[in-house]
């Protein structure tokens, strides 16, 4: 999956082993622990003008790469994990079904690398591009570094939730012919 913009070059790829190089450390720290929580090996390569969209279209890359690997399949669709970290609880549950987001957070101890906004902007992306319904709820935390990795672990868990393979169609709202 390649995403070229005037603003960005992405690369993912399914591989043997997880790789990330986006030339943002926080960054590949962060899609480091996503995948790793996913259970999925990636090679993830970037280029990129300003964070912010680096961020961003991170997020979107990644939604498509998702949405055409469970294209034409039926998957669990629901996913939901509370996770700890250090002083931060988080709670993430996603539904791969419709356009939503939801990220109740606030940061009390700021930390260079790990800012809300970007993090806000990745999430949108993935949302948008996968369509999916992502809720994050801070239970507790203060530092930043703390909430938003254990966002993305918490998000990872339930991702690898909900693309689970299914033997049925995981809604209620099938569409019959008439």
């Amino acid at each position: 999956m390649i995403r070229k913009t005037n603003e960005t070059y992405i690369e993912i790829n399914s591989s043997e082993n997880l790789v990330v190089d986006t030339n943002d450390t926080v960054l590949n720290h962060l899609l480091k622990t996503l995948f790793y929580y996913m259970e999925k090996n990636v090679t993830i390569k970037a280029k990129f003008d300003l964070k912010h969209h680096l961020w961003e279209d991170i997020g979107i890359t990644i939604g498509q790469f998702l949405k055409e690997d469970i294209k034409d399949k039926n998957i669990r669709r629901f996913g939901t994990s509370i996770l700890p970290m250090d002083d931060a609880l988080i709670l993430v549950s996603v539904d791969i079904s419709r356009v939503y987001t939801n990220i109740d957070i606030n940061i009390g101890t700021q930390e260079e690398g790990f800012e809300l906004g970007n993090f806000k902007e990745l999430v949108f992306g993935l949302c948008r591009s996968l369509s999916a319904t992502i809720h994050i709820k801070q239970i507790n935390g203060e530092n930043a570094h703390h909430i938003i990795e254990a966002s993305f672990k918490a998000l990872g868990n339930s991702l690898k939730q909900a693309l689970e393979l299914s033997e049925k169609l995981e809604s209620t709202n099938k569409v019959y012919k008439v």
